[in-house]
């Protein structure tokens, strides 16, 4: 089904972020760094806007990603146009990763959720604030971007209060604090589509300097019509991940996957969008893919 005429500029294009590293980080052993390394390198070649290829983190809270140094090191950036954003839960992280020049975006989980704050990043919601301000100035003196993930952004297990306008006030602290990009994550897998619908139909007009994307998890049964929802709203930033892998480890044990890319980008076709891909490249990630992930 193609979106009404009114939400498609012709302009713009699909902004495709796949997530490898939301798709390790919950992996139930560890992958070695030289796969991890061969994987991300055969994605580059793919031609994804963005790649979320890792996190500088607390090693005891996600050990997968505890070589995130080394593999940025090892990945050939200099033949590709695709991007490279790595997630931080402090200004620690922050001051890792604004060292590699390959690196040109830093993400930052916020939760609508006080619980999962605290689990996510050790800190509560107001010193996450304080923690993106830090982060924002150092990012502007190191010539990188910083992207917002409001995470729990519809809603969450631990019964925390969470309404659209709770999602409005965190986006409006946001732009106070300089952010452009704000990628709203349906950590969980909960969102219902007309709850995507809703918080970008709102948002999008309301702020119109920032980017919104979308980082949605979902099943077999609901993933289009999330998608078609965020579509239908305007959204042209999405996350996704190779066969669907993925979910967040420290949310809770019983993990919802990513939308899946190759699910996503005969969807985006589908629906009137021109997706600059080389399909040869994808073929080849996706058997490497399949080997590192069973």
């Amino acid at each position: 089904m193609k979106p009404k005429d009114s939400y498609i500029n012709k302009q713009n294009s699909i902004e495709l972020i796949e997530c490898p590293r939301d798709a390790m980080q919950g992996w139930k052993h560890f992958i070695p760094t030289d796969q991890k390394i061969q994987y991300l390198n055969a994605l580059l070649k793919v031609g994804f806007s963005v790649l979320d290829c890792g996190s500088f983190v607390s090693p005891k809270a996600i050990p997968q990603m505890a070589d995130t140094a080394q593999v940025i090191g090892s990945l050939m950036v200099e033949n590709t146009n695709t991007k490279l954003l790595v997630i931080v839960a402090n200004y620690r992280g922050a001051e890792e990763a604004v060292r590699f020049a390959q690196i040109d975006y830093i993400g930052f989980p916020l939760s609508l959720s006080p619980t999962f704050q605290k689990r996510n990043t050790n800190a509560g919601i107001e010193e996450a604030l304080l923690r993106i301000a830090e982060i924002q100035t150092l990012c502007l003196r190191h010539g990188k971007k910083l992207v917002v993930y409001l995470s729990m952004g519809f809603g969450n297990p631990y019964g925390d209060a969470y309404s659209p306008e709770l999602l409005n006030n965190y986006t409006a602290k946001l732009v106070d604090l300089g952010i452009d990009i704000v990628s709203l994550a349906d950590t969980i897998g909960i969102a219902t589509p007309e709850q995507v619908a809703i918080a970008l139909t709102t948002l999008m007009p309301m702020y119109p300097s920032v980017r919104f994307g979308v980082h949605l998890h979902a099943t077999s049964l609901n993933w289009d019509k999330k998608l078609q929802a965020a579509i239908h709203s305007g959204c042209l930033r999405f996350d996704g991940a190779i066969n669907g892998i993925g979910g967040c480890p420290m949310a809770q044990d019983d993990l919802v996957g990513n939308m899946d890319t190759l699910q996503m980008l005969p969807f985006f076709r589908n629906a009137g969008f021109d997706i600059s891909i080389d399909e040869k490249a994808l073929s080849e990630a996706t058997l490497l893919a399949n080997l590192i992930f069973r």
